[in-house]
């Protein structure tokens, strides 16, 4: 199982939100490229990057950021937020992002995946489903789609992704586990690789994530940035 740092930008500063809500803010550094280094130094083999205010305006806003980051890096990065067009998908592509996240417009218009795979490749494209009781929620987690998360991603999958990151809105943030059953749910439906997301507060979470049968990967926020965990630890005991 793959361990995703992740970098979550709001107006170019490394921030968490709970449970995706902007007036839930914390800022934990002024510096994302020096947080990107440090993560990669420490043994992370990927980071997850996020483009908060992209997600909640639909637009990229922290893409030279995102270059400085991964022109230091000797590790890839993968973004998400604010990728609902073909252009910003390539904009990203071309500013060193190794594989890009299509959230909302995926939920929205599934097609725009295909179109974005037969563009770029499966390899450089995944697509993220934020769900709440099992409803996909898109547009920074802002609107309910009413839409069942299981069947979105039994949809775009068909289209040859290469990645599926799941986040379960209730956790996230909120350092009280990863909803273990939805993930477990997940990669029980689908062949294209999962990576959890949200809840993570323990090393024991860890070690539960990397007991459910082929998952791929999981990602680590705020435990990472509260001091509840450190990155060694946890990737003791991945590997």
């Amino acid at each position: 199982m793959i361990l995703y740092p992740a970098i979550d930008l709001m107006g170019g500063e490394v921030v968490r939100l709970e449970q995706g809500r902007a007036d839930r803010k914390k800022v934990y550094s002024p510096d994302p490229v020096g947080m990107a280094n440090q993560w990669a130094a420490t043994g992370a083999a990927w980071l997850h990057v996020v483009d908060l205010d992209g997600a909640f305006s639909g637009e990229l806003k922290n893409l030279p950021v995102v270059a400085a980051m991964a022109e230091t890096l000797s590790i890839p990065l993968q973004l998400g937020g604010g990728l609902r067009t073909i252009d910003s998908v390539r904009r990203a592509l071309d500013a060193g992002v190794a594989r890009v996240i299509l959230g909302s417009r995926a939920c929205e218009d599934p097609s725009f995946v295909e179109e974005a795979v037969k563009e770029f490749g499966g390899d450089k494209i995944a697509v993220g489903i934020d769900a709440k009781n099992g409803l996909v929620a898109t547009r920074g987690w802002t609107e309910t789609s009413g839409r069942n998360a299981l069947e979105l991603a039994r949809e775009v999958e068909y289209f040859g992704i290469g990645a599926l990151i799941y986040t379960d809105i209730a956790t996230d943030g909120m350092l009280l586990g990863p909803n273990f059953a939805a993930m477990e749910a997940m990669v029980q439906t689908l062949q294209t690789p999962v990576i959890a997301s949200g809840g993570v507060s323990s090393v024991e979470d860890i070690k539960k994530l990397s007991e459910i049968s082929g998952l791929y990967g999981a990602i680590i926020g705020k435990a990472l940035y509260e001091g509840r965990v450190t990155l060694e630890e946890c990737l003791s005991i991945t590997r």
